[in-house]
């Protein structure tokens, strides 16, 4: 790749004055495609998904070349390709974008330790500690897009202003590759004019209530009484709405955030109502899940698995252990049990997921063993079974039963 297709781009910017406003929302654009084109740079310029393409896969990513013709992720891949026939489709390698992620969040906390990551390609960051030693924030903000693109092939859009809600907004006007700022005493200016579904917390159904009031605009819903407003919406939204039209936000960027929960599903190509494979996903699910709360150091109590039937109902099962765990064995174990409990053995699935909450510091959690029982080892041994991962691969050491074809349509 050469310099100038890693360099960022100067994006668009509502002004320059940056007093005042030391929130950064910071943005991978279209995060998964940009690292596959590390390596494929003959497609730049071209429409690429990103995706499994056989059965009910869905977009994961998109270049914005394949956006304008419709292409969004979680699109039904079978839409997507009608839409874009002419794309070029790879398959996902979620290891690459993993840590290609934790490699762009160390550039972040290498400008400040005040960073919140909100997902795997974007965080929000508060530089009013880094003022001294690096410049103003829009400065910082260059100085990040710019070793993001040179140390990692990949571009991002930044948006600077005084809170998170506006910051947010501003990297979406950034894009793609840009940086916007949106000075303190220009928020209203930059708000009313925007759609007001543009708000965090308006959906469709919001939508369609303020429609109804005449509110098309965030500068219509600024104009209404916020008592009518909670009428309308409720004490919680109907509040929530009036403040974020007047741009105010008055939460924190709050580093290292621990997860509430860790959990994998997984979609089929074709309903599956054969009991053993079920149980075998369950089985690659509980793997994936103990691997990565072990890896972020946590321990979990509530057990649930997620069982979508062909027509699409929903249903969950939990079970809370006595002794939280990060083992697979014992989550695997309790997933048999809600699958066998929830009555769906031999009615087709199109959907399972599993998932372990109530998490905690696995440091200091300790496991009370009962009168003559003996510890099992299996912890050790999937202890031994990262530590081969991480030197040989995520299927150097699998557990036997999945040493098998994966289902079709499905990623081994």
């Amino acid at each position: 790749m050469s310099r100038k297709q890693q360099m960022p781009r100067p994006g668009p910017a509502l002004g320059s004055d940056d007093t005042g406003c030391p929130i950064l929302h910071v943005d991978m654009d279209a995060f998964y495609a940009g690292v596959e084109l590390r390596t494929r740079p003959e497609l730049r310029g071209r429409p690429v998904i990103i995706g499994l393409s056989a059965g009910r896969g869905v977009v994961l990513s998109a270049t914005y070349e394949a956006r304008e013709f419709g292409v969004h992720s979680a699109m039904p891949m079978t839409r997507a390709r009608r839409l874009c026939p002419q794309a070029v489709i790879l398959p996902p390698s979620r290891e690459k974008y993993a840590e290609v992620s934790r490699r762009v969040m160390e550039i972040f906390q290498s400008f400040t330790p005040e960073v919140e990551p909100i997902a795997s390609d974007e965080a929000f960051l508060d530089v009013s500690g880094a003022r001294k030693r690096l410049g103003r924030p829009a400065e910082i903000a260059a100085m990040i897009r710019e070793q993001v693109a040179r140390e990692q092939g990949v571009t991002c859009s930044v948006g600077v202003a005084r809170n998170k809600f506006v910051a947010k907004l501003a990297s979406r006007h950034a894009k793609p590759d840009g940086l916007f700022v949106v000075p303190a005493d220009k928020v209203v200016d930059f708000l009313h004019p925007l759609p007001v579904a543009a708000l965090w917390g308006v959906g469709e159904r919001t939508e369609r209530s303020l429609a109804r009031l005449g509110i098309a605009t965030v500068g219509d819903l600024a104009a209404v009484p916020v008592d009518t407003l909670r009428r309308e919406l409720g004490q919680a939204a109907g509040t929530h709405l009036a403040e974020l039209a007047w741009g105010r936000d008055d939460r924190p960027v709050t580093p290292h955030t621990p997860d509430k929960s860790i959990g994998a599903e997984e979609t089929f190509a074709t309903d599956i109502d054969d009991p053993v494979r079920i149980r075998r996903e369950l089985l690659r699910l509980s793997e994936r899940v103990a691997a990565r709360l072990r890896g972020a150091g946590v321990v979990g109590r509530t057990i649930s698995v997620k069982l979508r039937r062909a027509d699409f109902t929903t249903l969950s099962r939990s079970r809370s252990l006595h002794d939280p765990t990060d083992v697979a064995k014992i989550v695997y174990d309790v997933a048999c049990d809600l699958y066998t409990a929830s009555g769906l053995e031999n009615v087709p699935l199109r959907l399972v997921g599993v998932r372990v909450e109530n998490l905690g510091p696995a440091e200091g959690a300790t496991r009370q063993l009962g009168l003559g029982e003996r510890e099992t080892g299996w912890r050790e041994a999937e202890l031994a079974m990262d530590r081969a991962t991480r030197r040989f691969g995520r299927d150097a050491v699998l557990p036997a039963s999945l040493i098998r074809p994966p289902f079709d349509g499905m990623e081994p």
